[in-house]
């Protein structure tokens, strides 16, 4: 297969060595987070700490602004998600602990949760946050201490603080240094779509 692909062996050994410590468990969820800043530098973290899948509900495509992802945001498999609550149940059934973020009774200290689990992290509109249907079926509600007058953190650095949080504890356990936690089948998969699909398609767009 490799024969087929489109860029330089330095380049392929990058993209080979970011895809040994993807963490295709660990998955983002954005609930109609509609500002491009806000969705742009939470891909940028997403991408930063080996998320490989994010799931979004959004009314429209998903805001993404390249100067700020800085092209993260191609590197990241992006799942658009029609109906929210199937969405949510077909990740928890497959195996994910859903984490919503918010301010209610029930909500714990956000690093009381065992991120290495295979989690999904739900993060909500600017304004509104979550909704309803994400509190019903969350298993667990984060919060981020704050000590100030201000009691809440844009939702871009609440997300990377939780997800760091995540890394950290995933680090500490080996889950990035194990080698892949993805198939040869899937690699091979992401590998052609990287680099030979996306190659002709940005030369066909005077990308490149």
């Amino acid at each position: 297969m490799e024969e087929k692909l489109l860029v330089i062996p330095q380049r392929l050994a990058r993209m080979k060595e970011v895809l040994s410590r993807r963490q295709p468990d660990l998955r983002l969820f954005l609930e109609r987070v509609v500002n491009y800043h806000n969705v742009s530098a939470i891909l940028r973290t997403a991408d930063a700490v080996g998320v490989l899948h994010v799931h979004y509900f959004h009314e429209d495509e998903l805001p993404v602004n390249e100067a700020i992802t800085r092209g993260a945001h191609r590197w990241l498999i992006l799942h658009r998600e029609e109906d929210i609550e199937n969405g949510l149940k077909k990740l928890k059934e497959a195996g994910f602990q859903l984490v919503g973020t918010g301010l209610f009774p029930e909500t714990v200290t956000f690093r009381e949760v065992d991120y290495t689990k295979p989690t999904v992290i739900i993060v909500g509109h600017e304004l509104e946050g979550i909704s309803e249907t994400v509190r019903r079926l969350a298993d667990v509600i984060v919060k981020i201490p704050m000590y100030g007058m201000v009691q809440s953190l844009n939702v871009s650095v609440a997300t990377g603080v939780i997800l760091y949080e995540a890394e950290r504890q995933r680090k500490a356990c080996g889950l990035y240094e194990k080698g892949p936690r993805l198939s040869p089948e899937e690699i091979e998969n992401i590998l052609y779509h990287w680099a030979y699909e996306r190659v002709l398609k940005d030369k066909a767009r005077g990308r490149i």
